[in-house]
């Protein structure tokens, strides 16, 4: 009988203490900054997920947005060396390269400079835990650029209030060692009808367009994307094909790709680099882009 009473017991408390984890969530992990160079941001556990293979190409393969690339090149540079840097919005044209961009300048400037400079992906539905990852990557040795793709705000949506704070807002203000780099089709993040609603519905309209407006102010450069030419989206096919040693004739080369572009309804380096990648693999050749 008291056999019987003490296994009850034992099973309750059981029960209790997995109760109690399942509610704690799982225990933070052990981050480890020299695993790789590049990590993606997971707030449940508070990690930096390392990311041994990152998907990236070389920055000389991405051709057409020669202006915007130097000038964020020297932003990065400067961030490395430890002096002042913006943080950097870029927003435009899909299929233009932002996000290759800002990855392959990480690269770039970090093999140039040999400072521990780290690139920190955070997803778009993780944006309202930067408070912790930023309380996270103040204590660390590291230079570290924290990344967003594709970033933009829907109606309701309150996590841009996070993001604000996390650029430069807030008592203690955004870590030296941090800079926080974006990339959106949207030069202002949020959608016209949602600043529209908030502008009808606000005591003083005026105020409200104000703090939605100035979200994208707190980006120090704002880096633009637009359609590329004919001649552009040539010339990054020829940069494609030079770099991979393609044996191709360029003018038979131009006219599949410019009936590649035609049939996708668009020219950009995106496209671009889809078509090389259906050449290539009619050539049977593979394809190395670190």
């Amino acid at each position: 009988m008291a056999e019987d009473f003490n296994n009850t017991i034992l099973a309750e408390l059981r029960r209790l203490t997995d109760a109690i984890d399942r509610l704690a969530g799982p225990a933070p992990a052990i981050n480890d900054w020299n695993a790789a160079d590049c990590f993606v941001w997971s707030p449940a556990r508070q990690h930096v997920q390392p990311v041994v293979r990152p998907n990236r190409v070389a920055l000389k393969l991405i051709r057409g947005v020669d202006h915007v690339r130097d000038i964020l090149h020297e932003n990065t540079v400067r961030f490395a060396d430890g002096y002042p840097a913006n943080n950097v919005l870029l927003w435009g044209a899909r299929g233009m390269g932002k996000s290759s961009l800002v990855k392959a300048v990480h690269e770039d400037v970090r093999r140039e400079s040999g400072v521990s400079l780290k690139l920190v992906e955070v997803h778009r539905e993780d944006i309202a835990s930067l408070p912790t990852l930023l309380d996270l990557l103040k204590d660390t040795p590291h230079r570290v650029i924290v990344f967003c793709d594709d970033l933009s705000f829907d109606h309701d949506d309150t996590a841009y209030k996070s993001l604000k704070a996390a650029l430069d807002g807030g008592v203690e203000g955004r870590p030296d060692n941090v800079l926080f780099y974006a990339t959106s089709n949207r030069r202002h993040l949020l959608p016209r009808h949602m600043m529209e609603n908030e502008q009808s519905t606000a005591i003083n309209p005026s105020e409200a367009v104000e703090e939605k407006v100035s979200l994208s102010d707190r980006f120090g450069l704002w880096l633009g994307f637009h359609k590329c030419s004919q001649d552009d989206y040539l010339t990054m096919i020829d940069g494609y094909a030079d770099y991979f040693k393609l044996p191709v004739d360029h003018q038979k080369m131009h006219a599949e790709a410019l009936e590649w572009a035609t049939t996708r309804g668009a020219r950009s380096g995106r496209v671009a680099w889809q078509y090389i990648q259906d050449l290539a693999g009619r050539m049977r050749i593979a394809l190395d882009r670190a």
